[in-house]
């Protein structure tokens, strides 16, 4: 018999029941998914890599939504509202909805421990499965090998992007990293590779499991042009798109995994979901004098990206509000902005992967400003009382620290 519970004593409940955060394995997850006669009779994509996977992910979604194709997509983490996990044809279940998948793992899962996001990621495949989709999208939440959503076959492994990010669990090298992100390709199965530098050992592994595989710079790729983007599309043709926030490497993988199911779209279809896409926290506009853009990036190839955008833009002075969580490469995050001389607010962040502002500050490139707040929304308040109309504020670090900025009152950014 299970307790009644809402949506947030559930997650409540998550937290509690398994002694750490990140349990790596497959073991237990496999047991309670076989419990639960987890599998899919839909279409399976899954997508890894360090950067890119949630805007790959929701391109892929507009695109088969567009074609007329019912479409789940299971994601993490989420910003504001624990429900952004899931999407049904572009649409949130209902909270009850999830405490049925969560009675459900819980009934079946008996004696067996497991982590948050192992539950949640079987609760979610649980109401992909029974929406009976034609197209089911799962986001890797951490490296592929031996990430929960790894558990069924999928038809299709897209490889976003290999870079260093969670060495702690992954590897401190690319090459080790790569290793574990191309875990989610199988046996002489279809794969995408995003990365346009991939590292050897993720060339080896497409070689050894004798994959059929579509390479970013080789079948396809894509270049900024005047106002816009020419992708080079993996049949040949060369569209121009329109410019977007989203990554241009992100956008090529996507449509190049789509051709490689067998999903085709003309160009005028191609270039109208590029235009429509849009992904919270991902160089997200949320206010203007001054222009303040917020962004989940957390690792020196995401801020890397950042950097060559804002390279894009024309502001007077830069001010960068950021909390990050203190198992990330700190310098390196930050180095890429070095070089716009930018007014640093730099907040502390809670909980056992916080990271005070103090730390933080020792990453900050020598010699430049810098204010340390203990929390991101008052470094946020003094970086727009202090920010010339003509500048750019942007807040970066982490989904938490993106999460509490959107959390705010709409009015207080008037």
């Amino acid at each position: 018999m299970t307790i009644q519970r809402s949506l947030s004593q559930w997650l409540a409940y998550l937290e509690s029941i398994h002694p750490t955060t990140i349990d790596m394995g497959l073991d237990r997850v496999k047991q309670v998914a076989n419990a639960l006669q987890i599998h899919f009779d839909s279409r399976v994509i899954i997508v890894g890599g360090t950067n890119g996977k949630g805007s790959t992910c929701a391109l892929m979604e507009q695109a088969l939504l567009r074609n007329g194709q019912s479409v789940g997509v299971y994601s993490s983490p989420h910003l504001l509202d624990y429900r952004e996990r899931v999407r049904v044809n572009g649409d949130l279940p209902a909270e009850a909805a999830f405490c049925r998948a969560f009675e459900q793992v819980e009934v079946a899962r008996g004696e067996t421990s497991l982590t948050y996001f192992e539950f949640g990621t079987l609760a979610g495949m649980l109401m992909l499965m029974q929406a009976n989709l034609d197209v089911v999208i799962l986001e890797v939440g951490l490296g592929g090998r031996l990430d929960a959503t790894n558990i069924v076959d999928n038809d299709i492994a897209v490889i976003t992007s290999i870079g260093l990010d969670h060495q702690d669990w992954l590897g401190d090298t690319c090459e080790k990293i790569a290793t574990e992100k191309a875990g989610i390709i199988r046996d002489a199965g279809n794969v995408v590779i995003g990365e346009p530098e991939p590292p050897v050992t993720l060339v080896e592994a497409v070689r050894e499991k004798q994959a059929n595989a579509l390479w970013q710079g080789k079948q396809f790729a894509i270049e900024e042009v005047e106002q816009g983007l020419l992708l080079m599309h993996p049949n040949g043709r060369k569209i121009r798109l329109p410019d977007t926030v989203i990554p241009a490497n992100n956008v090529a993988t996507a449509f190049a995994s789509l051709h490689h199911l067998g999903y085709h779209f003309d160009d005028a279809a191609i270039a109208e979901v590029v235009a429509n896409t849009r992904l919270p926290g991902r160089r997200q506009l949320i206010a203007s004098q001054p222009n303040t853009y917020l962004d989940v990036g957390h690792n020196p190839q995401a801020t890397e990206s950042l950097a060559a955008w804002l390279n894009k833009q024309s502001f007077s002075s830069l001010h960068i509000v950021i909390a990050m969580l203190k198992d990330k490469a700190l310098a390196p995050s930050l180095a890429p902005f070095e070089n716009f001389q930018p007014n640093w607010y730099l907040a502390s962040t809670e909980g056992p992967r916080g990271l005070s502002a103090e730390v933080l500050g020792n990453a900050v490139p020598a010699g430049q400003s810098q204010q340390q707040f203990a929390h991101v929304v008052d470094a946020f308040h003094a970086a727009r009382s202090k920010a010339a109309d003509d500048a750019l504020i942007l807040v970066v670090g982490s989904f938490h620290t993106v999460a509490d900025i959107l959390a705010l009152p709409h009015n207080i950014l008037k």
